[in-house]
């Protein structure tokens, strides 16, 4: 782990240390009340319960690999139908004209169609998260790839470079930043569709967890399982951009 990393996760430990501060306060108000608004210290014994349990463990782990699995095939899917949209005639006049289409539509609205498709199983979830990351990523790739200066493409020709070593040695370089973009908000994507992907047809997970208890009013669990989820797409980012920094290096060097 980077020292870049370990900064990221330590600003992360110390904002959710001001947010348990600022909660405790409001909580020590008596303004709202203590079922709707649990203090820390019940958040903190709804979380330990819920280990106790033996639930809290398998349903991260179910989460993550839900995520996982949609982050990779929506972000492979992406980053190739933005170098497809950005370099072919056909990627341009009609694949992309299609993707715009499917971009505005809020991946939620998805749901019931990934049902009706592949049913309450796994490949329904799959799909949503997909979906979900595939579209930031596809936007910020095709950008990247598309706002490489005509001037790197003349040169890299005139010196005799082929197809494949313009494509590696300076388009995708070119696009690095506005890749690795795609891909955190891609990672951040997943996270907030996995609350809702897991809200059907599973009994595991963080999200179902989450639905769990806001049947059952309660709040501490559900505030607990936020506040997990949060601190694993947090991770999940620091490990993105750790993942990307080779992409990303020439930028920050030039500032």
């Amino acid at each position: 782990m980077t020292a870049d990393s370990v900064k990221a996760l330590g600003g992360t430990a110390l904002g959710l240390v001001l947010a348990g501060l600022l909660w405790t306060l409001v909580v020590a108000t008596g303004q709202f009340p203590r079922e709707l608004f649990p203090g820390v210290p019940d958040i903190l014994r709804a979380g330990g319960a819920l280990y106790g349990d033996g639930v809290l463990v398998p349903d991260v782990v179910a989460s993550l690999r839900r995520a996982a699995v949609g982050f990779v095939l929506g972000a492979a899917a992406g980053f190739l139908a933005g170098t497809v949209t950005s370099s072919t005639w056909a990627g341009r006049r009609l694949m992309q004209p299609m993707l715009r289409l499917l971009a505005p539509i809020p991946t939620i609205g998805l749901v019931p169609l990934a049902i009706l498709w592949f049913g309450l199983g796994e490949n329904s979830k799959t799909l949503v998260i997909a979906l979900g990351v595939f579209v930031p990523v596809w936007i910020n790739s095709h950008a990247g790839f598309a706002s490489t200066p005509v001037e790197f493409l003349r040169a890299a020709r005139c010196l005799g470079a082929s197809r494949w070593h313009v494509v590696t040695r300076v388009v995708i370089p070119e696009a690095g930043p506005d890749v690795a973009s795609g891909l955190r908000v891609g990672a951040a994507m997943a996270f907030v569709l996995i609350v809702v992907a897991e809200m059907t047809g599973t009994t595991s997970g963080l999200g179902y967890r989450i639905y769990q208890a806001q049947l059952f009013s309660q709040a501490d669990r559900l505030i607990f399982c936020l506040i997990v989820l949060g601190g694993l797409g947090a991770a999940c980012d620091v490990a993105v951009t750790a993942a990307t920094r080779p992409l990303t290096r020439w930028a920050s060097e030039e500032r």
